[in-house]
């Protein structure tokens, strides 16, 4: 099992959306950033740990835990001319953006970003590098139960 944190804009999709959506799932669409679509297309399995984080809002932080409840498939906003996530450099035969099914499954205590700088356990975190700007990034075993513990209380 691999653990993920997964950065979304409330405006767009919110955990509150998640929790609401028919069997707490949603379809992750809108990543255009090639490393964040590469861990989504060749390191995510279904099961895998999410922190769903909530970005460009006025308090970032990690919103609840989720997991992966799909493996890949193209992304049907790439194809949608009307979307914002619209590409057209890319056809349903060769698809360059794909989605995965994101499944909430506990939402616990709000993280906020300021109190995630302040964990000695996360200091080497993707997300808290500086310049870091990836919407999907690893997390380790070691940073995903330090978080566990502060949102759930220890349950994942």
């Amino acid at each position: 099992m691999r653990y993920w944190l997964m950065k979304s804009e409330p405006d767009e999709v919110s955990f509150e959306d998640v929790l609401a959506a028919p069997d707490r799932t949603v379809a992750w669409f809108g990543v255009r950033n090639y490393q964040a679509r590469n861990f989504m297309r060749d390191a995510m399995a279904v099961g895998d740990g999410i922190l769903f984080y909530h970005s460009s809002c006025a308090v970032p932080g990690v919103a609840g835990l989720a997991e992966v409840a799909s493996g890949p498939y193209p992304d049907a906003t790439q194809f949608d001319s009307a979307s914002p996530y619209f590409d057209p450099k890319a056809t349903p035969e060769q698809p360059r953006w794909i989605s995965v099914d994101v499944r909430a499954t506990r939402q616990g205590r709000y993280l906020p970003l300021s109190e995630m700088r302040s964990i000695a356990a996360l200091e080497d975190m993707v997300l808290l590098q500086k310049g870091s700007r990836l919407s999907v990034s690893p997390v380790t075993q070691g940073q995903w139960d330090a978080i566990v513990a502060l949102v759930a209380g220890g349950e994942a």
